[in-house]
């Protein structure tokens, strides 16, 4: 590729000489980032495939401008561009060089490096340039290798992360244009909030899916592109039905106990196997697990795992169901939103809990080493039966585990009870997803 060609596309990825599409702001995302660029840090903004991660990157880079930086002192790289055909390091070289050579920045630049990972051993090249201090560096990829493996070997304590999620409600609502200020907000715009839940509840967060009318068209296209470029190709799989079976089993029994021993017969692969695909599952973002809450390592090892999807709409549209089950997709949503705030506070964990007579509680959050919460999802309260069994587990787990932090997340049933001198509050979860934000 000539230089005036590699010029042409560098130019319709960045502001030199003409104004962006940056999307709607998601402010907590970028004061987050620009909170971490920091002298001698490489950024790192990692997420499922969609999640918004690229308008970020131009947002981060557009308020860069608007705080005094130069235009031309931003390199912003789309590495996912079909035109560039060999992608390698020398590609990033020749990408830097005619940067240089063109634009010649008074300063240090800034490099926004879009889907990283396309670069095979883009870790050393951004190792070097980092330490040489050749500029301040910003890289963006859709896998968790790209944190907890390349990177961390070569770049130890030198970067800061940021991982993006779908939407939250609050997002959501954002984007659809309603904003909700403060409690008053939340009891004046009831009925419209409730009607935008459902929609959220059906198709999920992607930013895209909820700007567009072609919804479930959009998310079939998602999964299928999260599994051929971020997995497939990645690890060049030949075999990829087993995988994709998988993806699809994962995707239909979310919030439910997985074991891979169990699936080995399903599938008619090795455990090693299910493991493996299941690893790169949850390195892409497409899923999540959620262990069994104990005091034993061991233990939590061997028990089985609940499975989440990272997105509800992607579950909604690729799993396979005789019947819709409003009560697991709530529990799901409760799961990623606790995802999420995991995300933003390192010393919290999430499991779920279960006793040898059967007692479950769908969530149990630890921060350090001090169990502070525990969650249950139950969508309809009506049945007294189903009322009391939560009540019992809840009860149960909180004596054992001396956590007074209750709460049962309900469809639209809002109180405070006090049972066996324990209280317990009941909250709808379009409310306690706004309240969480």
């Amino acid at each position: 590729m000539n230089k005036t060609q590699l010029l042409e596309i560098l130019e319709e990825w960045n502001f030199w000489k003409k104004e962006l599409d940056t999307g709607k702001k998601r402010d907590k995302y970028l004061v987050q980032s620009l909170s971490f660029l920091k002298p001698n840090v490489v950024l790192t903004i990692i997420g499922l495939r969609r999640s918004g991660k690229s308008y970020l990157m131009k947002q981060i880079a557009k308020e860069l401008t608007e705080r005094g930086v130069a235009k031309d002192e931003i390199l912003i790289v789309n590495l996912e561009d079909r035109r560039f055909f060999e992608r390698d390091i020398k590609l990033l070289d020749q990408i830097f060089e005619t940067y240089l050579e063109v634009l010649k920045p008074k300063t240090k630049p800034y490099i926004f490096l879009d889907e990283i990972q396309k670069i095979p051993q883009w870790e050393r090249w951004v190792r070097t340039f980092h330490e040489l201090n050749k500029a301040k560096i910003i890289v963006s990829g859709s896998s968790a290798k790209l944190l907890y493996g390349e990177l961390a070997t070569v770049l130890t304590g030198r970067h800061l992360d940021v991982v993006v999620f779908p939407l939250s409600f609050k997002e959501f609502l954002m984007f659809k244009g309603l904003d909700i200020k403060d409690k008053l907000d939340l009891i004046a715009k009831r009925i419209e909030i409730k009607g935008f839940f459902n929609e959220y509840l059906e198709f999920g967060g992607f930013p895209e899916v909820v700007l567009n009318e072609d919804k479930t068209q959009l998310l079939l296209t998602y999964f299928d592109d999260i599994l051929t470029k971020d997995i497939e190709k990645r690890y060049n799989l030949r075999k990829t039905e087993k995988l994709r079976t998988l993806a699809r089993f994962y995707l239909t029994n979310i919030s439910n106990p997985i074991s891979f021993n169990s699936l080995k017969k399903f599938l008619e692969i090795s455990p090693n196997t299910v493991e493996k695909f299941s690893s790169y599952l949850e390195e892409a973002y497409l899923i999540f697990f959620v262990n069994k809450f104990s005091y034993k390592l061991k233990e939590q090892e061997k028990a089985a795992r609940k499975v989440y999807s990272s997105d509800i709409g992607l579950a909604k549209a690729i799993g396979f169901r005789f019947t819709e089950n409003k009560g697991f997709a709530a529990e799901n949503i409760v799961a990623l939103e606790l995802k999420r705030k995991q995300s933003q506070n390192l010393s919290m964990d999430i499991y779920y809990w279960r006793d040898l007579q059967g007692h479950e509680v769908d969530f149990l959050v630890k921060e350090g080493l001090k169990v502070t919460k525990l969650f249950q999802v139950c969508w309809n309260l009506d049945n007294f039966k189903t009322k009391e069994r939560e009540i019992k587990s809840l009860i149960k787990a909180s004596k054992e585990l001396k956590v007074n932090n209750l709460l049962i997340i309900t469809e639209d049933y809002e109180s405070e009870e006090t049972i066996n001198k324990k209280k317990i509050k009941f909250i709808p979860l379009w409310k306690w997803l706004l309240e969480e934000e």
